[in-house]
């Protein structure tokens, strides 16, 4: 079912877009000036987890309260419904083979799409016990899946279903060789977010329930599969970090937002973690990804839109 999304006329857009601001000379080399913000597709609650598949040109992305993933076609412009329930879907990603890998709040599970369309199940438990309510996802180059767990999924029944934790918050990783579950970090406050740098020697994390939250980077250990010390990499201050990706400079480009409309929209960070730019949004940005035919356009999934913006960077693999 295709659903034809209108959205209001555009007002003119003088380039360069001054709602895209540089907050330190590094940023200049990633603005491109003849290019402005879109935005493509709307109508929803709460957007999440957008993820880009450039082999059939499309966007797919969670509508978290309405129970659906949302598919954006870049050829017609169209908007059409994926999959309806989802399972209140959240996190998405795909892995190295071109699956779609998913957090599902309701099950309480991280899912692969085949390619033939059913749904194999990754996790669900871990010590024989449910889990909370997967958030947010990433492939590794070695095929391993690491995942964030907090409780946000359970609390009621907005964006899912309420339940009772059974299980410490953590991040997780899979095994791709045989699928088995271990902890690599339990000392994280409302995990959420999560990426690799490049280099895949850093895990960056989302502390959601620090006050105020925090991005930590992670050592990846020599063997790759598991985490070592970690500094804080970012105080978020006043902005409330929630989904980011990293492009191929190490640069970190965040879902920001809440407490005053300027706050809106996302901050990019340097890999050292200065705040180099910030991309102003009408609502707040909940998560992005990288796509397009050259990775270089930023897909930024905000509260009832998607916003798109070209920019001079590409994404990093594994996004």
């Amino acid at each position: 079912m295709t659903m034809h999304t209108f959205l209001a006329p555009a007002e003119p857009v003088r380039y360069p877009d001054a709602r895209v601001q540089a907050l330190s000379p590094r940023f200049e080399k990633y603005h491109l000036p003849l290019a402005a913000i879109d935005r493509i597709a709307t109508g929803c609650r709460w957007s999440e987890g957008p993820v880009w598949f450039g082999d059939g040109r499309y966007l797919l992305w969670s509508d978290v309260p309405n129970d659906r993933i949302l598919r954006w076609d870049e050829e017609t412009g169209n908007t059409s419904m994926f999959r309806s329930p989802s399972n209140h879907a959240n996190g998405n990603t795909r892995d190295r083979q071109g699956r779609l890998v998913t957090c599902e709040h309701v099950g309480r599970r991280v899912t692969r799409t085949e390619y033939d369309g059913s749904i194999t199940v990754l996790a669900d438990r871990y010590d024989g016990k449910p889990l909370n309510s997967p958030n947010d996802v990433v492939v590794k180059s070695d095929d391993s899946i690491w995942f964030t767990d907090p409780p946000f999924g359970i609390a009621g029944y907005y964006q899912g279903e309420k339940a009772t934790s059974e299980l410490p918050e953590r991040i997780y990783r899979i095994d791709p060789a045989s699928g088995r579950l271990d902890i690599v970090a339990d000392d994280v406050s409302g995990p959420n977010g999560l990426a690799f740098s490049p280099d895949e020697e850093l895990l960056y994390v989302i502390e959601s329930r620090t006050r105020p939250r925090r991005i930590r980077a992670f050592q990846v250990s020599e063997g790759g599969e598991a985490l070592g010390n970690s500094r804080v990499l970012v105080d978020a201050g006043p902005g409330t970090p929630d989904g980011f990706r990293v492009d191929i400079d190490g640069n970190l480009w965040c879902g920001w937002g809440m407490g005053t409309p300027e706050l809106d929209g996302v901050r990019i960070f340097a890999p050292d973690g200065e705040p180099i730019g910030h991309i102003s949004l009408p609502e707040r940005c909940a998560n992005l990804c990288f796509g397009g035919r050259h990775r270089n356009r930023l897909f930024m999934a905000s509260c009832t839109s998607i916003y798109t913006l070209y920019v001079n960077t590409q994404g990093a693999a594994g996004g």
